[in-house]
């Protein structure tokens, strides 16, 4: 049989078709992808290595989908734009979050946008010494601010006997519009301590 025009399976196709699957809140292990691809299981083993490959190589697609490159602009703005960025990559997959903090970053693409962000921040006044810190702290702010915004419309549900809570609840903003609200405010918290480090 004639060999078809383009691959039937490479890494980049392995990687598209696991961030599908999540995107859609199906499962995205190796045989569900193997399913999706229409080919067997260990075919896929010809290109990657296990499942942990395969989770690298939708790490480096997220990124593909979602990088923010600097063009000279200040760090602040860059770290503004950054961050509404990848509050939309993890709220647009929560599923993967789990997987990606629990494995070391290698994909060069991650890499290289991990290279940009510290080299804005150094360039920006920050003390090398920070920088991984700062880096630290501006992802647990994006994840963090991800999950928020894939999170219910109804956060909170309390009963009978709160103090406080049910008071505020009334008449609070839901879903998207309260999420977008506490982003921006805690965008503002973040950037003004990070601004305080370097005039002190």
């Amino acid at each position: 049989m004639p060999r078809p025009s383009s691959p039937l399976l490479s890494p980049e196709i392995i990687g598209a078709a696991g961030l599908e699957l999540s995107r859609a809140g199906e499962p995205f292990g190796v045989n569900a992808i193997a399913r999706r691809l229409g080919v067997r299981p260990s075919s896929l083993y010809n290109h990657v290595d296990g499942m942990d490959g395969i989770i690298e190589l939708m790490r480096g697609r997220l990124i593909e989908d979602y990088r923010v490159e600097p063009h000279g602009e200040p760090w602040d703005r860059f770290l503004i734009e950054l961050l509404r960025r990848q509050r939309h990559m993890y709220a647009d997959h929560p599923a993967l979050v789990p997987l990606l903090i629990g494995k070391t970053i290698t994909h060069p693409a991650v890499i290289a946008a991990y290279d940009d962000l510290a080299t804005v921040l150094v360039e920006g006044g920050f003390p090398e010494d920070e920088v991984l810190t700062v880096i630290a702290v501006i992802d647990a702010f994006a994840i963090g601010f991800g999950l928020d915004l894939a999170s219910p419309d109804e956060v909170w549900e309390p009963g009978e006997g709160t103090r406080t809570l049910r008071r505020v609840l009334d008449g609070a903003e839901r879903g998207t519009a309260r999420a977008d609200r506490t982003f921006e405010l805690g965008v503002g918290l973040l950037l003004d301590s990070l601004r305080a480090r370097l005039v002190r």
